[in-house]
């Protein structure tokens, strides 16, 4: 073995697509060259160890914002103890304002953008000259079909244990400035009768469980449907063997056609991921985020109405021109349209996307430190931040997850957003903690608040056990019964958190 691919995933279920699209386009170089995949946490002096044990002549590594820095550490080790080899760096993270990284300063070369063609061939140059003297390489783009596809790279393993990254283009048409697919100039499609060959592959051995990376899988719609198609022929064929895919979805395109398409799915088997970011015109406009507004909010109302899809909606704190009076409007206007979950973020200033234009005019200050969050802007001062930070994730803890399904609404009452802020920051003076909170010590705190803002203990008491595992059990008569598992009535493959606000 010549050549190891690597990256540090955030958990050991996302398989990294990235590296066996590298894999797959290695060409005469395919056989020498082999995937070993790590999660973040891990010892650095372990990671060394089973690197060498391949006894490699090049690694690259994938490097992105939530393992920079420990992929740093990784580098710095092994080239101390093994500089003969040559790292590679590719992803993200190093493909814009290189020249700044400690990680490329320790490494050998960089490839920015697109590696599929630029990779081997510069693998080839390393090991059969002439040896590249530029450390820094701009990644070629091929034409879409004579890109290899990663997915019979996916192994047994992977098919049963973990989620399945898939794409049916690369590339976003849109120019919303905190996103790194601004910089893209459109979405380039894969062949689809390609793709879907390969999806009907990945399905005869066994997967089960889809997650479409595509930027903006609604852009263009014959493809949706055929795509949907797939998987409702699937389920149509194999009702009690569920099929699960989730999609990117683009709020305010949603024609007649597709909604038809979408309304035939049950329950379980379909996800879409909405970024909102935002409901204020200004601010829109400031990030060069075109949305209609009124479109967005009457599909999304259709889509938690009228469909069994489960809804993840994105908002952005931290946006410049946005104070929390504006963000807090847009949340409640979200709750109101019901999506089963809200994902609340803090602005990050990736490398590389035009957000940074807005850094003096509005006064963002950006942690130094990935993932490069928003601290303060000239609107949201760093107290207030950190209040929503927290707000984030308690709203994680409580609402998304799903396990207090009966009783989030009462938590929340007729104005949502100042609601659960009260109930974070006294969440906050409780447990001066976000992290680390038992779920029997969570719910206890919630019954404790929900006496504090005036409900007799017995009655929140049966309140908060009614959503033991997000059955909605009315009977489970402890709290020491809230469960981790999910409701095994529901027959899905979807996640454990989507299931369990089916369950509700």
């Amino acid at each position: 073995m010549t050549i190891l691919l690597s990256t540090l995933n955030a958990r050991y279920t996302h398989a990294s697509l990235g590296l066996r699209y590298l894999l797959a386009n290695m060409g005469a170089l395919q056989e020498q060259t082999k995937i070993q995949e790590f999660v973040i946490g891990a010892k650095t002096t372990d990671l060394v160890e089973r690197i060498l044990a391949h006894a490699p002549r090049i690694v690259g590594f994938g490097v992105y914002i939530w393992n920079v820095e420990e992929t740093t550490r990784l580098v710095a080790l092994l080239k101390r103890v093994a500089p003969q080899i040559t790292v590679v760096l590719g992803g993200p993270e190093v493909s814009h304002e290189t020249n700044e990284q400690e990680i490329v300063r320790l490494a050998d070369y960089v490839i920015t953008g697109w590696g599929d063609v630029t990779f081997p061939k510069l693998c080839g140059e390393i090991l059969n000259g002439p040896k590249p003297l530029m450390k820094v390489h701009a990644g070629v783009q091929p034409p879409m079909e004579d890109i290899a596809l990663p997915y019979a790279l996916y192994s047994e393993d992977d098919i049963a244990h973990r989620t399945l990254y898939v794409e049916a283009s690369r590339g976003c048409p849109f120019k919303c400035e905190f996103c790194l697919s601004s910089l893209d100039k459109t979405a380039w499609p894969f062949p689809l009768d390609s793709f879907l060959a390969e999806l009907e592959l990945l399905y005869t051995q066994g997967a089960r469980l889809f997650k479409f990376v595509d930027r903006t899988f609604n852009l263009n719609i014959k493809t949706s449907l055929r795509i949907m198609q797939f998987f409702l022929d699937k389920i149509e064929a194999n009702p009690d063997d569920p099929v699960y895919a989730h999609f990117e979805l683009v709020p305010d395109h949603l024609p007649d056609a597709l909604k038809e398409t979408i309304a035939k799915f049950p329950p379980g088997a379909l996800q879409f991921e909405i970024g909102i970011q935002s409901f204020n015109p200004e601010v829109q406009a400031l990030v060069s985020r075109r949305q209609n507004n009124e479109k967005a909010a009457e599909n999304i109302r259709w889509l938690t109405q009228e469909s069994q899809a489960h809804l993840h909606v994105d908002l952005i704190a931290g946006l410049p021109g946005e104070d929390v009076e504006s963000f807090a409007r847009g949340f409640d206007k979200l709750v109101g349209l019901g999506a089963q979950e809200i994902q609340f973020g803090i602005l990050k200033r990736l490398r590389g996307t035009p957000i940074i234009r807005h850094t003096e005019p509005f006064g963002m200050v950006y942690d130094p430190y990935p993932p490069y969050t928003v601290l303060a802007t000239d609107r949201i001062d760093f107290a207030a931040m950190q209040r929503l930070v927290r707000f984030a994730r308690y709203w994680d803890l409580v609402a998304n997850s799903g396990r207090f399904a009966h009783t989030t609404p009462i938590l929340l009452g007729e104005t949502p957003f100042d609601n659960f802020m009260a109930f974070a920051d006294w969440m906050f003076t409780k447990t001066d903690a976000t992290h680390r909170i038992a779920l029997e010590r969570l719910a206890k705190l919630v019954v404790e608040w929900l006496q504090l803002r005036g409900m007799a203990r017995q009655e929140a008491e049966a309140l908060v056990a009614s959503d033991y595992a997000g059955k909605g059990n009315h009977h489970a008569p402890t709290l020491k019964h809230f469960a981790e598992t999910p409701p095994e009535a529901i027959k899905a493959v979807a996640p454990a958190r989507q299931v369990r606000h089916l369950a509700a």
